[in-house]
């Protein structure tokens, strides 16, 4: 198993022990490989998913696209690279779960993040399961956070991702 994505899932500013993509390891006996990478836009995985179908996964775990937002992206733009990487993957048979990411609304700006709803249109329109609330949740609580918009290790498992 592959976890495909950005900072969230390199885990910024985390111990790497605590990362999410090592606890899920941890906790399922799976052989997961940490594929994020600080920085990256969905533009930037898409550049990398020949890489991913290289090491033959069963699946990947797809979260991506906090950077376009940051970056203001547009979010067709956003929505078509989440699209071709899926595209690419599931072209090699390789299963697809995609994680939602937060996106800035006037919520967030009172500390009350929510996943952007291009994820759930994505997902539908791709028919993957979706991982939805996950990282809305931890980073909308200050005590799980080691900067605005990265987790720490007191939330490394994101409480609930481990039902995949």
């Amino acid at each position: 198993m592959v976890a495909l994505g950005d900072s969230l899932t390199y885990g910024n500013d985390a111990n790497p022990e605590t990362v999410y993509p090592r606890v899920l390891a941890e906790l399922s006996k799976w052989r997961v490989i940490n594929a994020g990478v600080n920085g990256d836009t969905s533009a930037d995985v898409l550049n990398r998913v020949n890489e991913i179908t290289e090491q033959n996964p069963d699946l990947v775990l797809l979260g991506v696209g906090g950077n376009d937002v940051l970056q203001r992206i547009a979010p067709d733009t956003t929505r078509a690279n989440i699209i071709a990487t899926i595209d690419t993957l599931q072209s090699k048979n390789i299963d697809v779960v995609l994680i939602a990411e937060p996106y800035f609304s006037t919520s967030a700006l009172f500390g009350k993040a929510s996943d952007n709803p291009l994820y759930e249109d994505i997902a539908e329109a791709e028919g993957l399961p979706l991982y939805s609330d996950g990282w809305s949740t931890v980073l909308s609580d200050e005590a799980l956070k080691s900067d605005k918009i990265h987790a720490n290790a007191a939330d490394s498992s994101l409480k609930g991702c481990m039902i995949i």
